[in-house]
């Protein structure tokens, strides 16, 4: 032991010692040590950019939803609810084929088909905003309290049980004779029970993950459940949130579709997609008259495609899992 220890006492003096300094202790320099620049948004973004066709159609709709703003006031636009007439004969000019001055067309009256179009898509999309927005931020608020809570989990169940076995087209019909038929009450309706699946969806996530060490320790350690919810809880959610978010819209814009399809939409006077879809659907059996549902329909394609790429590409940036 005493020649191995002389060895080693030998071997450290023969050893240069101008080429090593003590460093000395920067508690600056430890904290930096730990420091990462990782950002949860940042790093869904940049994952979400990877995706060259959710990049594109993000883009699509961007200049979609740009133009549909700024449409009324560019030149030489028309009105989407003036009748126009032929300067030669003074009848309405209906049903006249797409030209230089009518883009699009126009219908069986004699208003711009492109117009129309424009304006239509302005409301379908405020209509699928308004009842995404309103899906998103009430059913994850009931849905949260739902699944944490369990002095409301049977009482919210009976609410749902009732809501849910309720058709959403009679929900249209008596909010028709309550309310005057328009723009607001499709909303209302749609918004009346849109909530039920998001909430329903959201509770069983948050039972899923409610009861696991890091929550129970939260909550011995006397936590707010505010706080256990909105910290600990929702953020595991954001993913499968951001992707019932982004398809809420165009299943809202959908719904507005379907509903004038069967007579219960808006009236004819405030133009939407399921209107002029409606509308061209009458007179799609004549070949000479198609292009009244086919430039609809395909901005409505568009539309409800780019955010169901988009919702589930998000929902997978979303994921930490992916990130790097």
């Amino acid at each position: 032991m005493m020649g191995s220890t002389t060895k080693f006492e030998r071997v450290t003096d023969s050893i240069n010692k101008s080429l090593f300094t003590f460093a000395e202790y920067d508690p600056n320099a430890a904290e930096r040590t730990g420091y990462s620049n990782y950002s949860y948004w940042r790093s869904t973004w940049q994952v979400f950019l990877k995706n060259k066709l959710a990049t594109f159609l993000l883009g699509l709709m961007l200049v979609v939803v740009l133009f549909t703003v700024i449409q009324p006031i560019l030149p030489n636009q028309k009105s989407p609810t003036q009748i126009y007439n032929d300067v030669e004969t003074g009848l309405q000019l209906r049903n006249h084929t797409p030209d230089s001055e009518f883009w699009f067309g126009t219908n069986s009256i004699g208003q711009d088909l492109w117009a129309r179009i424009w304006s239509g898509t302005r409301t379908s999309l405020f209509i699928g905003v308004m009842v995404g927005l309103w899906e998103a931020f009430f059913g994850i608020i009931v849905g949260a309290l739902w699944g944490y809570v369990p002095k409301l989990d049977r009482i919210l169940t009976e609410i749902y049980n009732v809501f849910d076995n309720i058709p959403r087209t009679i929900v249209l019909v008596l909010l028709a004779y309550i309310l005057r038929p328009g723009l607001f009450t499709m909303i209302v309706a749609m918004c009346a029970t849109g909530w039920l699946g998001t909430a329903l969806f959201v509770r069983n996530q948050i039972i899923i993950i409610r009861d696991r060490e890091y929550n129970l320790a939260s909550r011995c350690l006397g936590t707010p459940s505010r706080r256990i919810i909105t910290k600990n809880l929702l953020p595991y959610l954001v993913s499968v949130i951001m992707l019932k978010m982004a398809l809420a819209i165009p299943a809202a814009i959908g719904s507005e579709v379907f509903l004038t399809y069967i007579g219960l939409g808006l009236p004819l006077e405030i133009p939407s997609l399921g209107n002029l879809i409606n509308e061209g659907r009458v007179i799609m059996m004549v070949a000479s008259l198609r292009y009244q549902l086919i430039f609809p329909a395909v901005v409505l394609s568009i539309i409800t495609i780019s955010f169901y790429i988009m919702g589930n590409t998000f929902a997978d940036s979303a994921d930490p899992r992916n990130h790097v």
